[in-house]
């Protein structure tokens, strides 16, 4: 049965209002042209493909079952109150066992020495990993086993991109030649594909013999926790930015276009709000959601109710307090664009205020809300790292960066030093942000009248 949360369902708004404005920018012409800067720049094309895994991994990982079982006492079926994504069934090879306490990458034993007992003498080894590491596919040595893997991941990677230049862009963008504009860009785009799939391919082969990132403290796949936090990170990041926007836009343009007393309040507003240290505003609103559900346990099913709930809630906190930049720059340019003739014009012709701001103000400022958006998206993905390292982030139960670099400070100072959690955590995160913010730069030189937009 599928099962829908809090943040699911928003995550599924987004998902559909992005589809409406990509429907939107193909029936504009001049949106279009613009995007399609983006497109011709090899740095674009590279980061869209990879920000596409990543939004396609959270996904997966919104979408929720909760599997059906036979009661034989009531001879009927009922549903479990574990509740598990779409991504936990695909990559159930990687996670579904778990070891005692922690191992390194790629290690066949455990971290820590153990006593026991051989031909009636205690002796102090290495136990043998029950799960992983032991059961080579190919050879008992893992160095050729590892080889081999990673050769049939190769090979299936090559048949997997045959079959999508065969029957997609073949078919369709090539003759069209509605995306790419020159056989080189297409190379561009298809190397970085393949490089994607050839690196989820390996580590989904690798994951379902080897512990690739390690275990932690109770015997969980690293690996897994990594790949289960890129929801987290999308949602704070996609979340937060929709929340945000309605009260950037709206009460950016009032101030800059009507001015008078009511720019007054939006100013007052806003400058209020900047002079709260939000990490004390969002540890009040955190600590008083944690007050209710503690008072309301009968409200929520299960443990994963509440995390969804403290996740939602944390993005809302962070919508509320970090819309007043863009304000403050809508407001600037909406005081700009009420002066220029056109708009000085449609006020001669007797036309609303709301309909000068609908028809006029706000597409002249879209370019703003676009750069801002795309910038902001790794600031507050870093956000919640560093609020869950200081308790006031996502619920403990809930996978996410944050709680893993959390953790990893007790790791970091054991002997011998447990690294490849903070390492798995770092290089995740690393990667997101990184593709997130070569995308936004050129996005920003895109949208820009100024730069020079000769990427061919």
């Amino acid at each position: 049965m599928f099962t829908f949360l809090l943040t699911d369902i928003f995550f599924y708004l987004i998902i559909f209002s992005l589809c409406i404005y990509i429907n939107y920018v193909r029936k504009t012409p001049d949106i279009k042209q613009t995007w399609s800067h983006v497109f011709k720049n090899k740095t674009g094309i590279i980061s869209s493909v990879v920000l596409s895994f990543f939004m396609l991994t959270a996904l997966l990982d919104s979408i929720h079952i909760k599997d059906k079982l036979y009661n034989e006492n009531t001879d009927q079926y009922i549903y479990t109150s574990e509740i598990k994504s779409l991504l936990d069934i695909i990559i159930l090879p990687i996670h579904k066992n778990s070891e005692k306490s922690y191992s390194a990458p790629f290690s066949s034993h455990l971290y820590s020495k153990e006593t026991i007992k051989i031909n009636n003498k205690d002796k102090r080894i290495y136990p043998k990993l029950l799960h992983k590491g032991n059961h080579n596919k190919f050879s008992e040595k893992n160095s050729y086993n590892i080889f081999l893997t990673t050769l049939f991941s190769f090979l299936k990677t090559i048949f997997i991109i045959f079959l999508i230049y065969v029957f997609i862009f073949y078919k369709k963008i090539f003759k069209t030649k509605d995306f790419f504009y020159s056989a080189k860009l297409n190379k561009i785009f298809l190397g970085s594909l393949f490089s994607m799939i050839f690196v989820i391919m390996l580590f989904y082969d690798l994951g379902s013999q080897y512990y690739v990132l390690g275990t932690d403290k109770v015997g969980e796949d690293v690996l897994y926790k990594s790949i289960k936090s890129i929801r987290t990170g999308i949602l704070i990041g996609t979340l937060t930015t929709i929340v945000m926007l309605p009260f950037a836009i709206f009460l950016g343009i009032f101030a800059g276009y009507i001015g008078g007393f009511v720019d007054d309040i939006i100013q007052y507003i806003y400058t209020t709000l900047n002079s709260i240290p939000s990490v004390l505003l969002i540890a009040s609103a955190i600590l008083m959601l944690q007050v209710y559900m503690t008072n309301n346990p009968l409200e929520f099913e299960n443990i994963y109710e509440r995390a969804d709930l403290r996740l939602f809630f944390l993005c809302m906190i962070l919508g509320l307090t970090s819309w007043t930049g863009l304000c403050r720059l809508l407001r600037g340019e909406s005081m700009k664009l009420r002066e220029v003739e056109y708009v000085q014009a449609s006020q001669t012709f007797g036309l609303s205020k709301f309909s000068i701001i609908v028809r006029h103000i706000i597409p002249n400022i879209m370019h703003i809300v676009i750069i801002t958006v795309v910038l902001d998206f790794s600031a507050l993905v870093l956000a919640e790292a560093v609020l869950s390292y200081v308790n006031i982030g996502v619920d403990p139960t809930t996978y996410s960066w944050g709680n893993m670099i959390n953790a990893a400070r007790l790791e970091m100072s054991r002997e011998p030093i447990v690294w490849w959690s903070l390492f798995s955590a770092f290089l995740f995160m690393f990667m997101l942000v990184l593709f997130a913010n070569l995308f936004s730069d050129v996005v920003r030189d895109a949208f820009d009248p100024r730069a020079n937009k000769n990427y061919e």
